[in-house]
């Protein structure tokens, strides 16, 4: 008798055609929602397509490019088996770096790194991705989910995206812009967002040893439910402003907290002077510093505090960005102002916090 073998496979590496495809079958339907007329074709083929030709009402149009993912967030979807909320946050990542050069979001393209694709699960996430497209009015065009086992394990993944937008040239924010007098404007944050987790989670799972499902009463809801609250998105907020009155710059508070991104866009010579008092941080953030006996100045280069974005408008545009934003029920404030020295404050050009949170 003759010894027989079988031949090795794709399947037998650990890696599932037909797992993918079921996948991609299931996630058509949303992304189907998260498009543009300037869209052209659909979902499988190589490359996603977008019509330019409607730069053609542009003088001089600039595109914008962002990319970026959502950190150790992830390690929290898998463990709590939640899902639609992580696209909705990687979304927020990319969208709202393009917005703050005053860009319109037009599409998105992800990336979705898997141990082993549950194609339930893939579509869950891309379902989170492309309601987040829509809540930005942007796109998704397109992406990709890769299997790779040996590198991660069956219940691990990571997200990834990347943005385009447009702007007029003439229309382009950011610090060439910015003038002493000017005002801040914070706009405030829905939570933690997705940078961060690095710390809060050392602090509260590792140090802590608090679990997942652990009610939190100063939170109203369980300590996962809490730290998955979906990243706000303030891309169409942000347009809309631009577009009915005067803004100078945006600043999108993410890794480094408040200061230090406001600071990317101050130009050399003049200070932001912001004000702690004007707001109260949500028990989130308080919880985190507390447990981890963190002083501010720590958390506050770490999280965002509890402001997502921020506006640098002219005073006489103070009024009319503050009644925008409440009627787009985004809650938004006086945090500061822009000064041409550092005064008592800061020894530097840049941005920092005085006083004490209300």
């Amino acid at each position: 008798m003759s010894d027989q073998s079988t031949g090795a496979t794709y399947a037998a590496a650990g890696v599932s055609i037909e797992a993918g495809d079921l996948a991609v079958e299931l996630m058509k339907k949303w992304v189907g929602k998260a498009s543009r007329p300037e869209v052209v074709g659909g979902l499988g083929g190589f490359a996603g397509l977008f019509d330019a030709s409607a730069f053609k009402r542009y003088e001089r149009p600039l595109l914008a490019t962002a990319t970026d993912g959502v950190g150790t967030k992830v390690a929290l979807a898998a463990a709590m088996d939640k899902h639609d909320t992580i696209g909705h946050d990687l979304v927020g990542m990319v969208v709202d770096d393009l917005v703050v050069c005053g860009a319109e979001p037009l599409f998105m393209t992800d990336y979705i790194c898997v141990g082993k694709v549950h194609p339930e699960r893939v579509a869950q996430i891309v379902k989170g991705i492309a309601e987040g497209c829509v809540l930005a009015g942007c796109a998704l065009v397109g992406g990709e989910t890769a299997e790779h086992p040996g590198l991660l394990g069956p219940d691990e993944y990571d997200v990834a995206g990347a943005g385009t937008g447009v702007v007029e040239a003439d229309r382009l924010l950011g610090a060439e812009r910015v003038r002493a007098g000017d005002v801040v404007i914070a706009m405030a944050a829905s939570g933690l967002h997705s940078n961060g987790y690095s710390l809060v989670r050392h602090v509260l799972l590792n140090q802590a040893g608090w679990q997942l499902d652990r009610e939190v009463p100063e939170f109203g809801r369980t300590l996962g439910e809490e730290l998955l609250e979906p990243t706000r998105i303030y891309s169409l907020d942000c347009l809309a402003l631009a577009r009915a009155t005067e803004i100078h710059a945006f600043s999108h508070v993410t890794g480094g907290g408040l200061a230090a991104n406001l600071a990317r866009v101050i130009p050399a010579g003049l200070h932001a002077r912001l004000d702690r008092g004007t707001w109260t941080p949500m028990p989130v953030f308080q919880t985190v510093a507390e447990v981890g006996r963190m002083e501010t100045l720590e958390i506050e280069k770490t999280l965002n505090m509890g402001i997502g974005m921020v506006a640098v408008v002219p005073p006489e545009s103070v009024d009319a960005v503050l009644a925008i934003l409440e009627d787009r029920d985004v809650e938004a404030w006086v945090l500061g102002d822009i000064v041409d020295r550092a005064g008592d404050y800061a020894k530097a050009d840049g941005a920092a916090l005085y006083g004490a949170y209300a």
